[in-house]
């Protein structure tokens, strides 16, 4: 089902106001790695955010989630400070970890292993067709 105009609008302001709380408060640079918010997406009621992460070069992904989730609370109770005027009642929070640039990087290793066995196989293909030639 796809998400009405408010409920764009409402997740839009949520991403931009809480990408600002996340900076405010040291999350977006954080052991070595960045979090961001690549997503956000509202419930049709508008009562509930799911909030999906980019977390980029963060060796322990599932403890920074973890750790994410537990601040929850406090995130919202910000938001809920910047939005009293916009919203009638401050969504609920669900973080999810969005493993896409995983996924990317994934797919453009598989590619070049790929690219690199052609090459391999051209080159010696290339190298058996010179060595019938001279013989």
């Amino acid at each position: 089902m796809e998400e009405s105009k408010r409920q764009k609008q409402v997740a839009k302001l949520v991403k931009e106001e809480l990408s600002d709380i996340l900076q405010r408060e040291g999350y977006n640079v954080i052991e070595g790695g960045m979090v961001s918010i690549s997503k956000v997406s509202m419930t049709p009621d508008l009562l509930e955010a799911r909030i999906y992460l980019s977390l980029f070069q963060i060796k322990d992904t599932g403890a920074m989630m973890h750790r994410i989730k537990e601040k929850s609370w406090e995130f919202r109770k910000a938001l809920g400070a910047r939005l009293k005027n916009q919203l009638r009642r401050v969504p609920e929070l669900q973080f999810f970890n969005d493993d896409t640039l995983d996924y990317v990087f994934k797919m453009e290793d598989i590619f070049k292993k790929i690219q690199e066995e052609r090459e391999q196989m051209e080159k010696e293909k290339n190298e058996n067709k010179n060595k019938d030639e001279s013989q």
